[in-house]
């Protein structure tokens, strides 16, 4: 079995390029073979490519989170497309809209994801989207600005109704170590009403560490698998089944070959 964990801060669990190169190895050891590298500024993100841009089965996304609004950095647009250009760079992101801990306006938020939808666009790439108690105005802006590539509601924080309406566009729901939570039902009520070949899984890291491994600091794409494990219990499904599945929409989202 193989896994692809779709969204992990590798720069957030260490800053130490030996430590992150570390993360890896431990990560393909337990069976994630691909990592989406994510991280919320450019700043970050030239920090943390040219320690893994060479590192087989690791890939990038580039973009402005929303934690970021007030300060995206100088010539920040022309930045991301230039960096879109790299190797192994594969999708737009993070970026979305996060109104729980009020970053900047709203305005400025929503001007900020819909420049980022428009490069996605301009360069066919997928989109990585964070929302958090931002539903509405995040459906209202996809509804006028859906890139053609498609885009990853990553960490789904939503319930299933908000899934329901989101089918008819080219969207994919990944689901973090929260999904393990007893107390998750809105994402355990969500899998169970939505597409197998729609589902996506990450670890976040190093956030949402899965029950499993709750006694620890932080989550590592290690721990992929337990997450995959709960999914398979919930739908009832074989893993071995599940991973193959979860492979061939991870490897679609982002325009790879399987």
């Amino acid at each position: 079995m193989k896994f692809f964990d779709t969204h992990a801060h590798i720069g957030l669990i260490y800053d130490d390029p030996i430590e992150q190169l570390r993360v890896i190895q431990q990560a393909k050891q337990a069976g994630v073979a691909r990592i989406v590298s994510i991280n919320n500024s450019l700043y970050d993100f030239n920090k943390v490519y040219p320690n893994l841009k060479s590192i087989s089965g690791i890939y990038h996304a580039v973009g402005v989170a929303p934690s970021e609004v007030t300060n995206p950095g100088h010539d920040w647009i022309n930045t991301i497309e230039k960096s879109l250009s790299l190797p192994n760079v594969v999708a737009v992101g993070e970026t979305g809209l996060d109104y729980f801990k009020q970053f900047g306006d709203k305005r400025s938020q929503i001007e900020l994801f819909i420049t980022q939808l428009e490069i996605a666009q301009a360069h066919n790439l997928p989109v990585i989207i964070h929302n958090r108690d931002a539903g509405r105005d995040l459906y209202d802006v996809l509804t006028e600005r859906m890139p053609d590539a498609g885009a990853i509601l990553h960490c789904y924080s939503e319930d299933a109704a908000f899934a329901k309406k989101c089918l008819d566009k080219n969207i994919w729901f990944s689901f973090a170590g929260n999904l393990t939570y007893r107390n998750a039902r809105n994402l355990h009520e969500t899998v169970l009403n939505i597409p197998v070949d729609r589902i996506l899984i990450e670890t976040e890291s190093p956030f949402m560490i899965p029950a499993e491994f709750r006694e620890k600091k932080r989550t590592m794409p290690a721990y992929l698998p337990s997450t995959a494990r709960f999914l398979a219990e919930m739908l009832e499904m074989d893993l071995e089944a599940l991973s193959e599945q979860l492979w061939k929409n991870s490897c679609k989202a982002f325009n790879l070959p399987e």
